[in-house]
């Protein structure tokens, strides 16, 4: 369902970004060509055609405030809610123990954690040495 409103609001945004380009501004606009604003054989007046432009770019900005707000509940549909607070241990709680100490100089990095919760009870392979020993 996501998806699909993904593709339309992406098409809604490039209409709405091509329907911006092509209204005269004080430039005189991407669309709009030299002269008295006048069509192909006088097809669409200036006014008229001015008109249809904001009247398209208002129906495109509506239908991007709606895809956007939909896109922004169907994102937060299925979360809970959850507070910092809910996470912390009780008061009285101790702390978990701490893990050993590391034998060699750099093998508390992180790829020696992965390597650790990767392969919980074989044993760990040996870490190549520093550069400079």
């Amino acid at each position: 369902m996501q998806n699909v409103i993904i593709v339309i609001h992406l098409l809604i945004v490039i209409a709405l970004v091509g329907v911006v380009l092509l209204q005269r501004s004080e430039g005189g606009g991407l669309g709009m060509g030299s002269g008295g604003g006048g069509g192909v054989g006088g097809f669409m007046t200036g006014r008229g055609q001015a008109n249809a432009l904001t009247r398209a770019t208002a129906i495109l900005a509506g239908l991007f405030f709606i895809t956007s707000i939909t896109l922004a509940v169907l994102a937060t549909h299925g979360r809970t809610q959850r507070s910092i607070i809910d996470g912390a241990p009780a008061p009285g709680a101790t702390a978990p123990a701490a893990p050993s100490a590391p034998s060699a100089p750099n093998a508390g990095g992180v790829l020696d954690q992965l390597r650790q919760m990767q392969n919980p009870g074989g044993s760990q392979p040996p870490t190549p040495a520093a550069p400079g020993q």
